[in-house]
């Protein structure tokens, strides 16, 4: 049996088709983060992007998405093992730091519905960001399912 392109390929290898297949569809990149500018702590919070289907898990417009949204970065092989604020059960991120997937990923498990179930997405648990007052975000910062903790302190 031929191990999976994700163990064989680099990154800027792979195809297009291949490169869009390792979004597990989490969510989690979508989320709304703050940095403190003191420490330059990134915190994640439940509120996403306005473009996100919080049903679906996946934008509402991915092809206008960096128009619609100017600041969304688009993922490269070149940055994925480098933005420190990408989940870290993101399989861009893992793949790009020679790890492997999770068993919950769609491309092991052979179903979109495996991370929903195995409770590693944002699923149905986010606000969208025209719904949430800009002041008020600190209020929803949020340790999402498989990343690490932020000690109260931090906060």
């Amino acid at each position: 049996m031929n191990a999976p392109f994700w163990k064989t390929k680099t990154m800027a290898e792979m195809s297009q088709t291949e490169w869009e297949s390792l979004c597990d569809n989490c969510g989690k990149c979508c989320c709304i983060r703050m940095e403190d500018e003191d420490t330059g702590a990134i915190y994640v919070t439940d509120v996403t992007c306005k473009l996100f289907d919080r049903d679906s898990c996946r934008c509402g417009d991915y092809k206008n998405r960096t128009i619609e949204v100017p600041d969304c970065v688009q993922l490269t092989p070149d940055n994925a093992g480098a933005l420190k604020w990408m989940p870290h059960t993101c399989a861009y991120r893992l793949i790009a730091n020679g790890e492997d997937l999770f068993d919950w990923h769609h491309l092991v498990s052979g179903s979109r519905q495996t991370i929903h179930d195995a409770g590693m997405s944002v699923q149905n648990s986010t606000y969208n960001e025209l719904d949430i007052n800009e002041d008020d975000h600190p209020k929803h910062i949020v340790i999402w399912p498989g990343e690490p903790d932020v000690s109260p302190e931090d906060m």
